[in-house]
């Protein structure tokens, strides 16, 4: 995965033209891959992006796009975008030349989905992933991460779900203020309480759940999950896990 926020160098056009072509190796190295490659009004991600079409649109299919192709993936462009980008630009810049760049990209975007995905939700907030949840896995269906946002006063982490993970049934237990707070930050989850109808997450969504209420949450079937699980301070708190969530009903979630 790249940094997003990571400043970008590049001394290619001296290594290779130093001295040949020093104005060009500046402009190369400087301006092009130096201003404006760290111009921060477009991500790292959509800037890849904007730069395979390009290259595919005037039928450049050389070195240089295997370059970009490798440097979309490493941005956080998955599979299933660099095809469907590709597929929509050859509607308008030409077939042969979508053929064209399918045959490199293949060549990059070998394996799974899985760590291309999990990069490009990282890259999709500002908070890590965090390591695997082994902790608590035995209450989740599922793989999902936890990295710890803050453990002072109020404890904050940022809880990543793979897709179709979700946790168990459970309940916070308070005598007196408790429960969770659930900020989402990143991809498509579900949050249901016991007797109600699922209810679907996006980012930005809020999430207050209050001592004593059974529930669940977690990711979508085709989507990474992640949301803030805000700890409220409350007396002799505790977490009841109770059964997990019944796969026919999951797998009924559009």
């Amino acid at each position: 995965m790249e940094n997003n926020t990571k400043k970008i160098t590049q001394d290619a056009g001296r290594k290779a033209l130093g001295e040949f072509a020093p104005e060009f190796a500046h402009f190369n190295d400087d301006i092009l891959f130096g201003e404006n490659w760290n111009d921060p009004n477009l991500d790292r991600k959509t800037r890849c992006l904007i730069t395979v079409v390009a290259l595919m649109a005037s039928g450049v299919t050389d070195s240089s796009l295997m370059y970009h192709l490798e440097n979309a993936k490493k941005a956080g462009v998955t599979k299933k975008e660099i095809a469907s980008a590709v597929t929509h630009v050859g509607f308008y810049a030409g077939w042969p030349k979508a053929w064209a760049v399918f045959r490199m990209a293949k060549e990059i975007w070998t394996e799974g989905d899985a760590e291309t995905e999990r990069a490009a939700h990282e890259n999709a907030m500002i908070f890590p992933i965090g390591a695997p949840n082994d902790g608590f896995k035995q209450y989740f269906s599922g793989r999902s991460y936890l990295a710890p946002i803050s453990k002072e006063q109020v404890g904050i982490f940022n809880v990543t779900f793979e897709p179709a993970c979700r946790n168990n049934w459970h309940i916070h237990h308070a005598e007196k203020g408790g429960g969770q707070i659930l900020i989402c930050v990143a991809g498509r989850g579900w949050y249901q309480e016991w007797g109600k109808e699922a209810v679907e997450l996006r980012p930005g969504d809020v999430v207050n759940i209050p001592a004593g209420v059974k529930h669940w949450h977690g990711a979508a079937k085709d989507s990474w999950f992640s949301h803030l699980a805000v700890e409220v301070p409350g007396e002799k708190g505790s977490n009841e896990w109770l059964e997990p969530v019944e796969e026919a009903e999951y797998r009924a979630l559009p």
